[in-house]
């Protein structure tokens, strides 16, 4: 009995060296058949899941474009990102540099404020100190004014006083020696009053004609 040989081309099993029917090599052709139906199957099978395979590897090849191109565009965002990032942060920087600029400025403004407050301070208290001292010294000029009017009205009364003596001198004798003494008397009063006028007057006059307030003790600031 000779060995079985699987025919390629056909699904059939020939023995060599016997030509009679024999149930053991029918048995043996219909486990080979049938094995080979299975191996059919499976290659079927095979050949199906691959084909599913091959979808599965088109449709995550799909994907995977899609998902580098959402990448891509995330990547390109996030590189947008940054350099706004970046340009704001030059933005920041540049408006801390310019608010603590204007803080120094503001600083410098408020100590100038403050030294103007200072100097208007004393400026205002110099000036009611000058104030003060302009009202002293007008009281004592219109003080020395009235002296000086009530002297003039003494010396004109003290005049017409000398005059009506020597009117009534001149009525009362005819001695012309008598009169002329009296009149000599009177005019040397009277210019003796005019000149003190005229020495007063002259002390309180200014070069325009003005009267003046007398020079006091008290000193004038460099501002009055």
């Amino acid at each position: 009995m000779g060995t079985a040989r699987v025919n390629p081309s056909s699904s059939t099993v020939f023995v060599p060296g016997s030509g009679e029917e024999n149930p053991v090599r029918a048995a043996y052709i219909t486990s080979l058949e049938s094995q080979i139906s299975s191996l059919r199957d499976e290659l079927a099978t095979v050949y199906k899941t691959q084909g599913q395979n091959a979808q599965r590897l088109l449709a995550m090849n799909e994907t995977l474009r899609e998902k580098e191109e959402l990448s891509r565009v995330d990547s390109e965002n996030l590189r947008k990102s940054r350099d706004e990032i970046v340009t704001l942060r030059k933005k920041v920087d540049q408006h801390n540099e310019l608010m603590a600029e204007k803080d120094r400025t503001a600083q410098i403004l408020h100590d100038e404020i403050n030294t103007l407050q200072l100097e208007l301070s004393q400026i205002e208290e110099r000036n009611s100190q000058l104030g003060k001292d302009n009202a002293k010294l007008l009281q004592r000029w219109l003080d020395a004014k009235q002296a000086e009017v009530n002297k003039m009205n003494e010396a004109n009364e003290f005049y017409e006083d000398m005059q009506s003596r020597r009117q009534e001198v001149t009525n009362s004798t005819p001695d012309s020696g008598a009169s002329a003494e009296e009149n000599a008397e009177v005019q040397s009063l009277s210019e003796s009053g005019n000149e003190e006028e005229k020495e007063e007057s002259g002390a309180a006059t200014t070069k325009d004609g003005t009267p003046s307030p007398p020079e006091t003790g008290v000193s004038q600031t460099p501002n009055g």
